[in-house]
């Protein structure tokens, strides 16, 4: 399939976005976002964290009319990641489509609501309260360190070019 694709000219979405994939769940496993900002170091406060991070750079991307595909790629490669983390701790075939579907249920909210705050005039840190935190506010400190954290890697984002997002170069984001 890939001699295909090379011979008639259509770039594989794996390879292209998976060095940014990378990239964004090498974000959101930094151990400050857990030690500094008291994001739970919990299954669910990893989803949440690489789920804040993707979503960041969604944002950034979809404000550049030639990443729309990119963001498609990129959102298959969380949905097959997502899958087969479930797969890896024990969930089984029947109940894996919809845990997958409540996770892109979740991604789809997030993406509104840091959306608004990133971009709108909505504020930062009730949204990472609400998303990030599930509505348990952390210490003033914590939520204060998240939301510095997370608008300054929003605005390296936008300072970046598409391209260098889309080939990963986000680490000094944070």
């Amino acid at each position: 399939m890939s001699f295909l694709n090379e011979l008639l000219g259509r770039k594989n979405p794996n390879l292209v976005m998976q060095p940014l994939y990378n990239a964004v769940i090498a974000e959101g496993r930094q151990p400050d976002w857990y030690e500094k900002g008291a994001v739970p170091d919990t299954l669910d406060g990893r989803f949440d964290m690489i789920a804040a991070i993707l979503c960041a750079v969604m944002i950034r991307m979809d404000q550049s009319d030639e990443a729309r595909q990119e963001i498609a790629w990129l959102t298959e490669l969380f949905v097959t990641d997502m899958e087969g983390q479930l797969r890896q701790i024990g969930i089984g075939d029947l109940i894996v489509g919809k845990r997958v579907g409540d996770m892109m249920s979740a991604l789809g909210g997030r993406l509104g609501a840091y959306g608004e705050a990133l971009t709108g005039d909505a504020d930062l840190a009730a949204a990472l309260t609400r998303n990030l935190y599930r509505g348990e506010a952390p210490e003033p400190a914590a939520l204060d360190f998240s939301t510095k954290r997370f608008s300054g890697f929003y605005s390296f984002l936008v300072e970046t070019a598409t391209d260098q997002i889309i080939a990963g170069n986000i680490a000094k984001a944070a």
